[in-house]
């Protein structure tokens, strides 16, 4: 079974249907016995970081995720949910993320030519980085998947698995491992998104990147 942490940000309609569309067992949940008994969790996100960080650290799913993961859980954060996994970022200010992976969360625009629309939004390319990363066992190099961001995580080159181009090469997937993030959405990027999805659900406790 995998569940998807319902914290109060984000639709997660389009991403349960995902998940059953592959035959997925899936459950919505910010009950912590149910994400014990998780095989796979997904922390999902969109909005603002300050706000999604400060309803983590709320409701104590913060040290809990960090918990599971630090214990073997496969792990897997989508768009905002992928940021939070950082040590911080600097969306209107510095806020702290839960330091599963290092590196910090920056705007595209710092980096990016002006004439660029921010927020980056659209299908893009994947390039991987070094092996093929488990959860890309069922794509390939070069599979095209859906982004909306105005931000991206940098100074996190040991962990990245894949980037995308747009007016310079940015963080789109990383791992540590058993914890994955995603800059992109999968839900919504097709059969190359499922395959992904599916990949990950495969994943058992205990596995290590």
């Amino acid at each position: 079974m995998v569940a998807i942490i319902d914290y109060g940000v984000g639709n997660l309609f389009s991403l349960k249907s995902s998940l059953k569309a592959i035959g997925a067992d899936v459950i919505v949940t910010a009950d912590k016995e149910e994400l014990k008994n998780a095989d796979q969790i997904i922390l999902p996100g969109v909005g603002a970081f300050e706000d999604a960080a400060r309803k983590l650290r709320e409701s104590g799913l913060d040290k809990f995720i960090k918990e599971l993961a630090n214990n073997g859980k496969p792990l897997m954060g989508i768009c905002l949910g992928m940021q939070l996994l950082f040590d911080k970022s600097y969306e209107y200010g510095e806020h702290k993320g839960l330091s599963l992976i290092k590196g910090e969360v920056v705007p595209i625009k710092d980096d990016v030519d002006e004439s660029l629309k921010i927020p980056h939004i659209g299908w893009n390319a994947l390039k991987f980085i070094g092996e093929p990363s488990p959860i890309f066992s069922n794509i390939e190099d070069g599979d095209c998947v859906y982004f909306v961001h105005s931000y991206y995580a940098k100074n996190c080159e040991n962990s990245v698995i894949a980037t995308t181009e747009y007016g310079a090469e940015l963080t789109a997937a990383v791992a540590n491992k058993n914890v994955f993030g995603c800059q992109f959405h999968p839900e919504k990027s097709g059969k190359v998104g499922l395959s992904i999805l599916k990949a990950f659900v495969n994943l058992k406790e205990g596995f290590l990147c």
